[in-house]
């Protein structure tokens, strides 16, 4: 059965270009807006509250974050801290929530600064804010900025990933010039300088031993300890009759293996570099997170996908396409679990997991994953995965042994004296 059209999260004012969550609070931080052209297009951060109301998952907005005339296309947060990419920079934001001022007491944000609540059920639909929200008192989100650093200086300059690494100490960037730079962090003292690729920078992921893996536009997906190539990855060795340069590397995140405790998979995903008539496929790899070598590759559909994530225990894969729609897949086998055709008018900048912490479970109301999307329609969609049914290990032995024992009754009967 096909699953139902994906509720309507939120809508936002502009153009949404990346959605993050947090780990440990029911927060959802989505960022967009329509850059500096006159346009009348604001740009900002708009921080949603999430919460079961009604056994349905629903975002109330908490505040949005005026960045004037920079759109955020890129967003990483580690703890409190958020690391947006904003044309040629990273700006990064400390946030706090605070319990709201009594009745009456006319607080102020700052400049730019603004805290309506509205409520978008996950019932989906159409457009309009949402009815307020009558229980509860909102906290208020304070956001406070600490420092920004040029990250590209391509003549059209534009920072297109960012990452924190695991302990937050490390923050890496990559964008248009094609360099890879790495910062401290809090201090964004610059560590690291050095060209990746020839062209653009289309992701970073951090992985373990200090290594990183960036995947560019040159057709490029490499491994790096420090600014020396340790190697460059090869997702078609054994696939024949797949050119060199007929695929790119899009995307490129590391998850964890279910079970394994400390063991780590890369996933990439390659697209066809030229458009055809007919579209060939895009495929997803899947490689050992310390080998490097590839251990499965699948196709994932002739859509070209936009945007990847992986669930935080790694059991699933989301995607995103330029055709709008979303899917699911299943990290062991690469398999598609979920699929809705264009959920989204327009290409999906974003998608993003509930993480599995308590929280985060809370949210999920009996379902196995959530995954939110974000696309330039400014609409963030929820997409549900439902518990997988399976029979318990005890029973699938009780199954066999009496299939067993049915097999020789009828043999039995069959041939008398078999036994």
């Amino acid at each position: 059965m096909a699953p139902r059209r994906p509720a309507e999260l939120y809508r936002a004012p502009f153009p949404l270009y990346t959605v993050r969550l947090h780990p440990r609070r029911p927060l959802a931080i989505t960022a967009g807006g329509g850059g500096a052209a006159k346009t009348g297009i604001r740009n900002g951060v708009h921080f949603l509250q999430l919460e079961q109301i009604g056994g349905q998952l629903s975002a109330s907005l908490l505040h949005c974050h005026d960045t004037e005339t920079r759109a955020t296309m890129t967003m990483a947060l580690a703890g409190d801290v958020i690391a947006a990419g904003q044309d040629n920079s990273c700006h990064i934001l400390r946030f706090s929530l605070q319990e709201p001022e009594a009745p009456g007491a006319a607080g102020k944000d700052g400049s730019g600064d603004k805290g309506p609540r509205r409520r978008r059920g996950g019932s989906g639909g159409g457009g309009g804010g949402g009815a307020q929200g009558a229980q509860g008192r909102a906290r208020e989100v304070r956001v406070e900025s600490l420092q920004r650093v040029r990250t590209d200086f391509s003549p059209d300059a534009l920072q297109k990933a960012v990452r924190f690494s695991a302990d937050g100490a490390l923050l890496a960037t990559g964008g248009a010039d094609g360099f890879l730079r790495l910062w401290e962090f809090p201090s964004m003292k610059k560590t690291l300088e050095f060209r990746a690729h020839d062209g653009e920078i289309e992701d970073i992921a951090l992985g373990p031993d200090n290594k990183v893996v960036t995947a560019g536009r040159d057709f490029q997906c490499c491994v790096w300890q420090q600014d020396q190539l340790v190697t460059g990855l090869r997702w078609h060795e054994n696939l024949p009759g797949i050119p060199d340069k007929a695929y790119r590397y899009q995307a490129c995140r590391f998850g964890a293996v279910e079970g394994s405790a400390g063991a780590l998979r890369l996933y990439t995903v390659q697209v066809p570099h030229k458009r055809e008539r007919r579209p060939p496929p895009c495929y997803l790899t899947k490689w050992d997170g310390k080998s490097f070598l590839p251990l499965l590759t699948r196709p994932c559909g002739s859509e070209v996908v936009s945007c990847l994530s992986i669930s935080d225990s790694g059991t699933f894969l989301g995607l995103g396409t330029v055709t709008g729609s979303v899917a699911i897949h299943i990290a062991f086998s690469l398999q598609r679990l979920y699929y809705v055709k264009e959920a989204h008018g327009i290409v999906v900048t974003d998608v993003a997991f509930v993480p599995e912490s308590r929280p985060g479970r809370e949210l999920l109301g009996g379902h196995e994953a959530a995954l939110l999307s974000v696309a330039v329609d400014s609409r963030c969609k929820l997409h549900l995965l439902p518990t997988r049914r399976s029979l318990p290990v005890w029973l699938l032995l009780l199954l066999c042994a009496g299939l067993i024992v049915a097999t020789i009754l009828l043999l039995q009967l069959t041939f008398p004296g078999f036994l």
